[in-house]
């Protein structure tokens, strides 16, 4: 997918701190009862007066609040709210003077330095169990006041045999920059150029723990100079122009602190012989010596001479033994002693967690895995933790608290997990997936109601805004549940939180990729549960994400598939919203005679069943197709109907798509009264559509929805008035810019046609044939014909206009032949029109 290199310009505001916001509000508001004035019986004069008044005030809140010169986005117009993903530091973090002064001394040379085009990119690597993560959390709060514009962190779980992929680490973090990626952006290629995008001008630093390879890494290094990406990881990773820094095992005196800090230093005074045996038993590894510490601390009977006694009999014990060497055998004589220690509950509690395959979970799920109350199971979680068994790896976008297991005790409670028996270990993993399934779909619901039921019950802002942040925080855990469902074969369960989490993905539209593996998967589960309505349920929930990643003949088949199915089951609701389905991949494929039929009758259906919302979203849908039919009149009447009753339900934002789809509208019909001679009615129209559009522009700023502000933009750019030809120029830009930095490469096809029109309209022929033939090829490439042809259209009725019969010709005939091969009645009529007037 293609997306052009931006700088992230953005058109300078005029220089009025105040007097803009207010004029601009001022005469909006004044524009618009202006307007809506133009509707009143009123002597002619009168209404000649107020169009123009509106206009005029339209022309200063534009004024006042239009940008003319160009500049970079400021950060805090960038990020809203400064994203910081970074872990704790443990609260016993010891020793390592010479490694932070060593960081301290490439940091510091990095900001005398004159010439700094990479960013700084620092590896620690070292052993399993050494403290790379603590010591990068560590520095990473020190340093943190010289990123003011965020921290990130991921996991890459290179340690534990699956590690993360680093498209999956880019989209966590693009949604983290408060980029919402509303179209699928591609693969790691075009996830990699928005990265360069968002990051440009911003001083950001990247934490990348226990990366597996350079391989991985290589990615996710952000191309601006004022970021700096800290990563560990068990093996050096040679990355060009990586300060690389093995990180040793603590000194005699740092591990012999660490535990005192840990089991308290008065026990450490008492025996200092047997405190510092512990360490050499432990091979000075902060890990095991705090796991040692750590179990100390709770066992204040035991002496460290005691301690050191039980750590020698079990590092004899192992010395016997064949084992793998995945873990140290001083971490893995630690673990077990402070594992013996633990209740059978505890015990329990750490083998359970290593059987789920998430990177980390919320404190619930304890509860869960030992089938006591939420309360309980955090006391034993905690106690977990006090034996530096488990560790808390940060608090996510809910406020929830997030734990891990090391990824040496992972493998080390992994080998004990037979110990629980096979039913009751699934007894615990299906508690578990339960609890993620209830909570996914409270989630679901009350992000988007009106796909769970008939009518749906109003959605709040605060419990949508919830839920995206709920599914952001767990969606890597969540799709891991899914996975371990399906591999348990708990086919319910698996169809359930793929149910739940396609419904969040197509609401927030996210998550491309893993949104259309986990409708794979809710496919397959809903097959061998054998259940009919579940399969037509995810046949639908498949078709959406096909549609929206353009394969929209597989989305019919699946959308005509669960018709079928709904139908036979007597399903009338649900048969609604299939027809309606299919009807818009008809629609998305241009084929408006047969997409008409089924929108028309899925509103007459969803009329029947009473429900008001999926009626007046589809009599949008069906406006939308009028509109492409040249139909404005009957299109309006649509959305007049459509936008009562999402007012009425309080839809903000099913309001705010209605109204820009009404300004488009409103836009067509004055362009058709300004052909018929009736320049009168055309001004009030023109201003009535930039009314509409600017007021659904404003609705969505306010939600913080940049690509549905960009098609706004565009519909701006497109409304045709003659007296704002370079304005409406500067809206089609904008909208590129937005649309650009969001990866959507339809998007910025469509708006290049936007431009070719708006450039035609300004007489500038050659620039316009440009953009349009630009849009022709990226359709081309997208294989998108219904837009194609409509561009070549376009192209050859610019030419047309401008008296360039002859150059014509060939794009026109080009569209006859596609909207042909696509059976477009609407769209043959009025290319042969135009090829009638060019061969004449």
């Amino acid at each position: 997918m293609s997306e052009r290199s931006s700088d992230e310009l953005e058109p300078r505001r005029r220089r009025v701190p105040l007097a803009a916001p207010v004029a601009a509000g001022l005469a909006a508001a004044a524009a618009s009862a202006l307007a809506a004035s133009l509707e009143w019986e009123l002597p002619p004069e009168v209404k000649i007066g107020a169009a123009v008044a509106a206009a005029l005030l339209v022309g200063l809140a534009t004024w006042a609040s239009t940008r003319h010169h160009p500049r970079r986005i400021a950060p805090r117009e960038r990020f809203p709210r400064a994203p910081d993903q970074w872990p704790p530091v443990p609260e016993h973090f010891t020793g390592r003077t010479e490694a932070l002064a060593e960081l301290r001394g490439i940091f510091t040379a990095r900001r005398r330095a004159r010439d700094v085009a990479p960013p700084l990119v620092v590896s620690v690597y070292g052993r399993g169990g050494v403290g790379k993560s603590a010591l990068i959390a560590r520095f990473g709060q020190e340093i943190a006041g010289s990123f003011p514009h965020g921290r990130l962190h991921a996991d890459l779980r290179g340690g534990a045999g699956t590690p993360v992929r680093p498209e999956e680490v880019l989209i966590g973090f693009l949604r983290a920059l408060g980029v919402r990626l509303t179209t699928d952006p591609g693969g790691l290629e075009e996830l990699r150029r928005l990265w360069l995008t968002w990051t440009k001008g911003h001083k950001i630093l990247i934490g990348l723990d226990n990366a597996h390879n350079a391989d991985q890494v290589k990615p996710l290094i952000p191309a601006e100079p004022g970021c700096a990406v800290l990563v560990t990881s068990r093996q050096p990773l040679f990355l060009n122009g990586t300060h690389d820094s093995r990180l040793g095992v603590l000194s005699e005196a740092q591990g012999v602190e660490l535990l005192a800090r840990l089991a308290g230093s008065a026990r450490v005074v008492d025996d200092l012989d047997a405190a510092k045996e512990i360490v050499r038993l432990c091979d000075h590894l902060p890990l095991a010596i705090s796991i040692c510490g750590g179990r100390l601390a709770t066992r204040e009977q035991w002496t460290m001479r005691e301690m050191a006694g039980r750590l020698a009999d079990e590092r004899r014990r192992l010395d016997q033994l064949e084992l793998a060497p995945t873990t140290d055998k001083s971490v893995r004589a630690s673990v077990q002693l402070s594992y013996d220690d633990c209740t059978g509950m505890q015990r329990r509690l750490l083998r359970l967690l290593s059987s789920l395959t998430s990177p980390d979970v919320p404190g619930w799920v304890a509860g869960e895995l030992l089938d006591i109350s939420g309360l309980d199971g955090a006391d034993q979680l905690e106690a977990l933790i006090d034996a530096q068994l488990a560790e808390c790896s940060g608090t996510d976008q809910t406020g929830a608290m997030r734990y891990r297991l090391h990824d040496l005790v992972r493998v080390f409670a992994a080998e004990l997990a037979a110990e629980d028996g096979e039913e009751r270990r699934r007894a615990a993993v299906e508690r578990t997936l339960s609890g993620y399934r209830r909570r996914a779909e409270q989630a679901a619901q009350d992000r988007w109601p009106q796909d769970w039921s008939k009518g749906g019950r109003r959605a709040d802002v605060e419990g949508q805004v919830h839920a995206g942040d709920w599914l952001n925080a767990e969606r890597l855990s969540l799709v891991a549940m899914v996975h371990l469902a399906r591999q348990e074969e708990l086919w319910e369960l698996t169809w359930g939180l793929a149910r739940a989490f396609c419904s969040l993905c197509h609401s927030l539209r996210a998550y491309w990729s893993d949104w259309q593996a986990i409708a794979e998967l809710g496919c397959e589960a809903a097959l061998r549960m054998g259940d009919r309505r579940a399969q037509a349920i995810s046949l639908l929930d498949r078709a959406a994400v096909q549609g929206g990643l353009g394969a929209h003949e597989l989305g019919r088949a699946d959308a005509e598939q669960a018709l079928e199915l709904f139908t036979e089951l007597g399903e009338s609701w649900w048969a609604a919203r299939a027809r309606r389905a299919v009807g818009m991949t008809l629609f998305s494929d241009g084929h408006l005679d047969q997409a008409q039929d089924h929108l028309v009758g899925a509103i007459a259906a969803f009329r029947a069943q009473d429900d008001l919302w999926w009626m007046a979203r589809t009599q949008r849908n069906l406006a939308e197709l009028r509109l492409a039919e040249r139909r404005p009149e009957e299109a309006r009447e649509l959305l007049e109907d459509a936008l009562a009753v999402f007012k009425d339900a309080g839809n903000r934002y099913s309001e705010a798509q209605t109204l820009r789809a009404y300004g488009e509208v409103l836009a067509a019909r004055a362009r058709g009264l300004r052909r018929d001679g009736d320049q009168r009615a055309a001004h009030d129209g023109f201003v009535k559509a930039h009314l509409s559009l600017d007021r659904a522009g404003a609705m969505f700023r306010q939600r913080g929805e940049l690509w549905e502000q960009a098609r706004c933009l565009r519909a701006a750019g497109e409304v045709g008035d003659p007296s704002s030809g370079l304005r409406e120029l500067d809206f089609v830009r904008r909208a590129e810019e937005i649309l650009a930095a969001l990866g959507d490469s339809w998007g910025v096809a469509r708006t290049a046609l936007s431009a070719g029109r708006a450039l035609a309209r300004l007489g500038r022929i050659e620039e316009s044939e440009r953009e349009l033939r630009r849009a022709v090829q990226a359709f081309e490439e997208l294989d998108d014909e219904w837009w194609m042809a409509l561009s070549l259209r376009h192209l050859g009725e610019a030419h047309l206009d401008a008296g360039g019969a002859k150059a014509a010709l060939e794009p026109l005939r080009q569209a006859r032949e596609i909207y042909r091969s696509l059976g477009n009645e609407a769209g043959m009529r009025r290319t042969l029109e135009l090829l009638r007037k060019a061969e004449t």
